[in-house]
């Protein structure tokens, strides 16, 4: 995922190591007074102005963000203000260079929120949200202003702008009209207000997520109810008892998603059944940490901000800058997807049904269940059995020998691991990036193991944005969740955690190879529905038999897996396919029913409108869940995927198709990364997508190479 938090859109919209260093208390010479020793008070001294998270204090934060408010406000008022007529450059060059200093604290805070926050960084997150709203509105509000972005986009044809220049006219043009700058006052403060809220709302509603899903997880008193968990899980989760101060007992943390892979192995139902509760109901318990309260809110002010704005729903107003452009369309495109899928998890549940019967087991599947008996049936129908798997992707070879290699093979790169910065927490590592010619491209920042203070799922993004303008190159991080073996054991993770690597990597990729002149328009500030392509695209390399052979490596003997396993690996890559695509399908159809309620809907009831949203969609198959229930939907409450969940499902149609012409043309190869980097991740947000697309595939996206992957057709 590439993630936006609440603070990073509005800095967007706005703009746009290892020692065990991590930020000390807000008390900790921190001081509410902003002052020239504040460590974001000029860029970093370090290599691509990487954070000094040695100098870096919790209470640098609050009057860092603060001041750089006032400044970009200092610097819009005098663009507003300017006596002299608009230009390119006194304007648009001009906003694109403001805030500077905000940026900074902001990439910083954002990853520390997200990765390694603490209640002091919760509090100044909820302070500042509301604040950091009302800074964007004051610029994207601002008639003045708005008048003369407007005056140079009139005049565009004869700027004889290069198109880089022109697509970042049209882009803070598009941005202002979006924003509703050409609102009445009145509703303009209307939308000023509702903003704020939102903005608050998002940030509470991030904090009560990680506190529940910390609260929710499955403690056992005895260890037989863990029966058929590996011995590493099991050394894990007595490891995580002890560090919650529960000694004696075990302790298996929530992922974000629904399913939990532990439900593979669990061999005591009663225990599974108590696990999948504890995920399903992680946030709502009818207590502090219960979302439900504040996203029914968050959707009723996304419905009225679309009914000031003039659009019939919310999703109509957000889609206007994306690849699919209208809710219309999507709703097309998943209808495509439902009957295939659902049709597809119907069959897999039957043939789960009839294990359970043959085994006697006198129940109906439900949904804790899937999982371990869809591995049995996995098991038989292809003699694989993930435990004989997992002993051959040890986490440090599939990241150096599968992940960089296959980078270095399709684009020439090189890593090399440095020790002499500092990161924000001990399991941290940093790599130099060195193009094909020996160049440094940036650097590259990796966080892969679960910690109770970081937020779940994966993601990447910036902690400095690439820009010929600014002199910038890319610094970037890819977070992770894996559970952290017991000192002295491997890192051993599953297929699924390598494919999440790829996918992650696929971001860093697209924010390396970025070359662009605006920071609006670089790397990965593209649209939703279009930034997860070169990610999924990345994760075809896990398979390829080059690259595979070079990690697939035993953690105890060194050699690579047995061709016999990988043939079985292959024969099951489209198992259990319906009910992955038909959770993905539900979870976007959530996202999308509560982003077309018509313009200026009142508040919902959260699990009746779940229930409906589902039923209406015909995606509410008993046995498989949406992928996220709504109170613990992250993607959509508050990291900027709101209306933009169906694109992981969009963008699997562009990257399955992409790959077709890899298949079509030799696979992997320097020559043919070379021009997939050319073409696609080198581009950010400098031309139409579906162009850009099309530009390098020689057609329109075709769904048929998505459905064939999946195994839903021929």
């Amino acid at each position: 995922m590439k993630r936006l938090s609440y603070a990073s859109i509005i800095i967007l919209l706005a703009m746009s190591a290892c020692n065990n260093n991590k930020p000390s208390s807000a008390n900790d010479s921190g001081s509410n007074d902003f002052s020239s020793s504040n460590p974001f008070a000029e860029a970093s001294k370090l290599p691509f102005q990487a954070p000094d998270f040695t100098k870096i204090k919790n209470g640098d934060f609050k009057p860092a963000m603060e001041e750089g408010m006032k400044q970009q406000l200092a610097e819009i008022g005098k663009i507003a203000d300017n006596a002299e007529a608009p230009t390119f450059d006194n304007t648009i060059i001009a906003i694109e260079k403001s805030g500077q200093l905000l940026s900074r604290v902001n990439h910083v805070f954002n990853l520390l929120t997200g990765a390694n926050t603490n209640p002091d960084l919760q509090k100044v997150q909820e302070d500042e949200a509301p604040k950091l709203a009302a800074n964007n509105d004051a610029i994207y509000l601002n008639t003045k202003l708005f008048k003369r972005v407007e005056t140079v986009y009139n005049k565009r044809v004869g700027l004889k702008l290069d198109t880089e220049s022109l697509r970042l006219l049209e882009y803070y043009y598009q941005r202002f009209q979006l924003a509703g700058a050409k609102l009445s006052e009145a509703d303009k403060t209307k939308l000023k207000d509702l903003n704020k809220e939102e903005a608050t709302l998002s940030a509470k509603f991030t904090n009560q997520l990680l506190a529940a899903a910390k609260e929710g997880a499955l403690v056992v008193d005895k260890k037989e109810d863990l029966a058929g968990l590996p011995q590493g899980t099991l050394d894990a989760a007595a490891q995580n008892a002890e560090a919650a101060k529960q000694k004696g007992k075990w302790l298996i943390a929530l992922q974000n998603t629904t399913q939990q892979p532990d439900l593979q192995s669990l061999t005591n139902r009663a225990t599974r059944q108590k696990f999948f509760e504890a995920s399903w109901n992680r946030a709502e318990k009818g207590d502090a940490n219960d979302t439900r309260k504040a996203i029914a809110r968050i959707a009723e002010i996304r419905s009225a901000q679309a009914s000031l704005l003039g659009f019939k729903n919310y999703a109509a107003w957000k889609l206007q800058d994306q690849m699919a452009q209208r809710p219309e369309a999507v709703a097309t495109f998943l209808g495509k997807l439902v009957p295939a899928a659902t049709n597809k998890a119907t069959q897999e549940a039957a043939e789960i049904q009839k294990v359970i019967d043959a085994q006697k087991g006198g129940f109906k599947l439900q949904p804790w269940d899937w999982d371990f008996y869809a591995e049995q049936v996995r098991k038989a129908k292809y003699d694989l059995d993930e435990s004989q798997v997992k002993p051959y992707f040890v986490l440090d070879k599939v990241l150096q020998n599968g992940v960089f290699y296959a980078a270095n093979q399709l684009y020439g790169l090189t890593f090399k691991e440095r020790k002499d910065l500092p990161v924000y927490q001990a399991d941290v590592r940093v790599f130099d990036v060195m193009d094909k010619d020996g160049s440094q491209v940036g650097l590259f920042y990796c966080d892969y193991f679960k910690r109770d203070n970081k937020s779940g799922g994966a993601w990447m993004s910036n902690l400095v944005e690439q820009s010929t303008l600014m002199g910038t190159k890319p610094v970037i991080y890819n977070v992770c969740n894996f559970t952290k073996p017991a000192p002295g054991q491997p890192a051993l993770i599953s297929f699924d955690d390598v494919t999440t690597m790829f996918h992650e990597f696929g971001h860093a990729l697209h924010g390396l190879f970025a070359s662009q002149k605006y920071v609006s328009l670089s790397g990965t500030s593209v649209a939703r529905d279009y930034v997860e392509f070169p990610s999924q695209f990345n994760e075809h390399w896990a398979s390829d038999p080059k690259v595979f052979n070079n990690y697939a490596l035993h953690y105890q003997t060194g050699k690579p897996m047995p061709q016999a396993l990988l043939d079985k690996i292959k024969k099951a890559a489209t198992f259990n396919q319906g009910y992955a695509l038909t959770e993905a399908l539900a979870a976007a159809e959530l996202d999308m029913q509560w982003h077309t309620l018509p313009a200026g809907s009142e508040l919902q009831d959260v699990d009746k409108f779940e229930t409906q949203a589902l039923k209406t969609t015909k995606l509410d198959l008993p046995q498989v869940p949406p992928r996220y229930r709504s109170s613990y939907f992250l993607h959509i409450w508050s990291n900027g995927y709101a209306a933009g969940y169906y694109a992981y499902s969009w963008t699997s149609m562009l990257e399955n198709d992409a790959y077709s012409w890899f298949q079509e043309n030799g696979g992997l190869s320097r020559q043919n990364g070379q021009r997939f980097r050319d073409m696609i991740l080198s581009r950010g947000n400098t031309e139409d997508y579906g162009k850009m697309f099309k530009a390098f595939r020689g057609h329109e996206p075709d769904i048929k190479p998505l459905l064939r992957k999946r195994g839903l057709i021929e």
